[in-house]
């Protein structure tokens, strides 16, 4: 699947199938992971994956509105170490095992991490060190049924030319 259709395909599922996720394919998907861009090429990220049915419904008895985890083929946890850009830099790499899953006929959802309270007690299952961030706990699997997703703003109504809010400059230089 090439890059546009797999953004396109991309929905949060949050029921999957019993099926287990095999390791060739997230070793796929956090592969597309630390691909992603990272501040001075930092690369500070670290990716934990669950499969365990017994650590995933921990996972999910930990985060909040993240119930569904338990039923996933899998989660990633994404964790930084705490450098100056580690959430812009971890957010781009959630976002790339999200489009790589997709890709691979997966569906995902992203959990919140980093300002939550749960935060520590996730790291702290994963076994990552104290001095690591929480950035993303992402929910992986083959989805119970197809989604058709939420409705997205048109294009139209997100893109200004020159300044915000200015449709009619388009594209001049």
């Amino acid at each position: 699947m090439d890059a546009l259709k797999a953004l396109t395909a991309r929905k949060s599922v949050r029921s999957y199938a019993k099926k287990a996720v095999p390791e060739r394919i997230l070793e796929k998907v956090v592969n597309a992971a630390r691909l992603a861009p990272s501040a001075c090429n930092v690369q500070a990220w670290e990716f934990v994956v669950v499969t365990d049915a017994g650590l995933l419904s921990a996972l999910a008895a930990l985060c909040d509105y993240g119930s569904f985890i338990k039923d996933a083929g899998a989660a990633v946890i994404v964790a930084s170490k705490d450098t100056k850009y580690y959430l812009e830099d971890g957010c781009a790499a959630s976002e790339n095992i999200l489009i790589a899953a997709a890709a691979c006929g997966l569906g995902g959802c992203w959990v919140a991490g980093d300002k939550k309270k749960y935060a520590p007690k996730v790291l702290d299952l994963a076994g990552l060190p104290e001095d690591y961030r929480l950035v993303s706990v992402l929910a992986l699997g083959y989805p119970r049924a197809k989604s058709a997703g939420v409705p997205k703003r048109p294009l139209s109504e997100v893109l200004h030319w020159q300044q915000f809010n200015n449709k009619a400059a388009r594209g001049k230089r």
